[in-house]
């Protein structure tokens, strides 16, 4: 086995570890947890049996297993931005209604309450 090999599953058992951890302590949901566990699997898979990126390079249609792995690399990546933005979305629209709702309520005081507020 090459030294390279044994870094990556190291680096996979480690991953695997973190994952479940995680999952444990109620910050994975069930299915977020099955899809690392196949995704760290799966490299752990390729790193064992380079072989096999060459057969699903070969399924889908792609000449090299290294062409096949970038290229999922990257769709997988592009979809992470995408969650991350749609996540960054949902809190900018969570912030501006906790900060209007806090307007409102600093609107409907008297203006004695809201001098005090202010010089403190």
């Amino acid at each position: 086995m090459l030294l390279i090999q044994i870094f990556i599953l190291a680096f996979v058992a480690f991953a695997l570890w973190r994952t479940v951890g995680r999952f444990r302590a109620g910050e994975l949901k069930r299915s977020a947890l099955a899809l690392w566990l196949l995704f760290w699997l799966a490299l752990a898979t390729v790193t064992v049996l380079p072989q096999s990126a060459s057969w699903f390079a070969t399924f889908v249609g792609v000449g090299r297993g290294v062409d096949a792995a970038v290229y999922l690399a990257i769709i997988i990546l592009y979809y992470l931005m995408f969650r991350i933005f749609l996540r960054l979305e949902k809190i900018d629209h969570d912030i501006t209604l906790v900060v209007r709702e806090m307007g409102l309520k600093e609107s409907g005081k008297s203006g004695s309450e809201r001098e005090e507020n202010s010089s403190r």
